[in-house]
């Protein structure tokens, strides 16, 4: 599998507003996300603990899904996708508005991971211990199930070749399903009656950090294989995300704050390095280090 990522990261924006026809391939069929996120990457229990450890709990946001009526667990209303009466959900990472220029384009405000440099468009924490198995392997997991990739979703809407090699990985420890996926990387909430308001937030993107870090805490706390959660590691768990002030979740919050509309082009919008570095980001190689490593 080779990939051509160079000016792309389609697979870690959300790059609807500028695409010339409808991306809903996250929003189909009966367990829709009630967020509006796209692509947002599920980290198994092990890389949410890391990334608490390493001082990013707050850079952490949870996913929970509808479900059809009598088949989840009510809440605000709501229904929602549970196991065994108790909400389900996965964490991933928070995606602010920032000014990228993919595809050729110009700066535009677009949802970018937060771990995602606005000017060189690679990631800050690759070939680091935190990057996700998920996003290492990617688009591995779509090609194993046989699924499209973003790579040809850009290819097909901007040309070029994203997808240079097609054959899937043998070896891939990202790929959680069913049963497996159960405590390591989809969660289940032991408590529903602790998440009224959560929904609402959810939609309208105002979750408060406390409302973060409580899914944080129960997904460490998470028993692979089973709805139980060892309430004392997920009350620390989430302690420690609350009290995270890390250099990305402060970015995210800047961003939120100077960005202009989504979808409109980022002509007044402020050096990435300014809101990112100066805050402790690290700084990225470029592509031209890329390519001569190769």
């Amino acid at each position: 599998m080779r990939v051509d990522c160079e000016e792309c990261a389609g697979c870690c924006i959300d790059w609807r507003p500028v695409s010339p026809v409808s991306l809903d391939h996250e929003r189909r069929g009966p367990r829709a996300p009630l967020d509006d996120t796209y692509n947002l990457v599920p980290l198994t229990r092990d890389e949410i603990r890391n990334f608490v450890d390493a001082g990013f709990g707050d850079v952490l946001t949870p996913r929970l899904w509808e479900a059809p009526p009598g088949e989840g667990v009510e809440i605000g209303g709501v229904e929602v996708a549970a196991i065994a009466g108790r909400p389900a959900f996965f964490v991933g990472m928070r995606k602010p508005p920032k000014p990228v220029g993919p595809f050729g384009l110009e700066r535009t405000w677009l949802r970018s991971c937060a771990f995602l440099d606005p000017e060189t468009l690679q990631c800050r924490i690759h070939d680091t211990d935190l990057y996700p198995d998920e996003c290492a392997e990617y688009p591995g997991h779509n090609l194993v199930l046989e699924q499209k990739t973003e790579c040809e979703r850009v290819e097909r809407q901007y040309g070029g070749e994203r997808l240079l090699d097609g054959t899937p990985p043998e070896d891939q420890r990202g790929l959680l399903l069913g049963p497996h996926a159960l405590g390591a990387k989809v969660f289940a909430h032991p408590d529903p009656e602790r998440l009224t308001g959560v929904v609402e937030r959810l939609r309208d993107r105002s979750l408060s950090p406390a409302d973060r870090a409580e899914f944080v805490g129960v997904a460490v706390g998470s028993h692979p294989g089973s709805t139980d959660v060892d309430a004392d590691r997920a009350r620390e768990a989430r302690k420690r995300a609350l009290e995270s002030e890390s250099w990305a979740g402060s970015a995210v919050d800047a961003w939120r704050s100077l960005a202009g509309v989504v979808g409109d082009v980022a002509r007044d919008a402020p050096n990435p390095d300014v809101v990112e570095v100066e805050r402790g980001a690290p700084e990225t190689p470029g592509w031209d280090a890329v390519r001569t490593d190769d």
